[in-house]
């Protein structure tokens, strides 16, 4: 009966953490400004491939021997450096931005 409990709950967050990537891939593909489509990956990806490895986590401790505890720290790793890269990325096109505003405008021809 565990088994089978743990079975439909695998399943579960498979389908959820599934989910949750199609709909980041899908807003990735789909939105038109560069925020935007910054936005969709870096929260509903994340969460996708954060279920997936709760899930992984919850099979190999079923139904192998012991505790697994390789997949949460990956998935610690991930909510840590996901908004940061993000950040990072943001800020490189935000100073692009600002620099190109500075720039005297360009002569056709020259």
């Amino acid at each position: 009966m565990l088994v089978t409990i743990a079975e439909v709950l695998i399943a579960a967050l498979l389908l959820v953490g599934s989910g949750f990537a199609l709909v980041g891939s899908y807003g990735l593909a789909k939105l038109g400004d560069f925020y935007l489509r910054l936005h969709g990956p870096a929260k509903a990806t994340t969460m996708g491939v954060g279920s997936a490895l709760v899930a992984s986590s919850l099979y190999f401790t079923v139904f192998d021997e012991g505790i697994s505890v390789h997949e949460v720290l990956v998935a610690a790793f991930l909510f840590m450096s996901a908004p940061v890269s993000v950040h990072m990325l943001v800020k490189a096109v935000l100073k692009n931005e600002h620099d190109r505003k500075r720039m005297p405008p360009s002569r056709p021809d020259a």
